[in-house]
């Protein structure tokens, strides 16, 4: 059973930075492909940012130069840094894990970015 605890997310005005971190149990962290995805109201969820490995990273275009993602194998913990962030940021975030095939979903954190 694959379990994620998600935590960072807050209200912060734009330009400010934020920092998620999601923590992983019940499986193999270090083999998994990890990244976080986000929805906004009444949007899709896309797709914001994956790592594969430890350099292997691909951007959606709205976040590319703002956004890292990062990950701890050590402590199972995948963290997305957040910086200058804008309005049109404000959705719920996911933390997701894809192993052996599958895919897993956090419950999400809100972040709202006010103008």
């Amino acid at each position: 059973q694959v379990q994620f605890v998600e935590s960072g997310g807050g209200l912060v005005q734009a330009g400010e930075s934020l920092t998620l971190s999601c923590v992983v149990s019940g499986t193999t962290f270090s083999s998994a492909i990890v990244g976080w995805g986000r929805q906004a109201p009444g949007k899709q969820r896309d797709y914001v940012a994956t790592i594969q490995g430890v350099d292997t990273k691909i951007y959606a275009d709205p976040v590319k130069g703002r956004f890292n993602i990062s990950r701890d194998n050590a402590k199972n913990t995948v963290f997305l840094q957040m910086n200058s962030l804008k309005p049109e940021d404000t959705a719920v975030y996911y933390c997701y894990l894809i192993i052996y095939f599958q895919s897993y979903w956090g419950q999400g954190t809100q972040v709202t970015v006010s103008s």
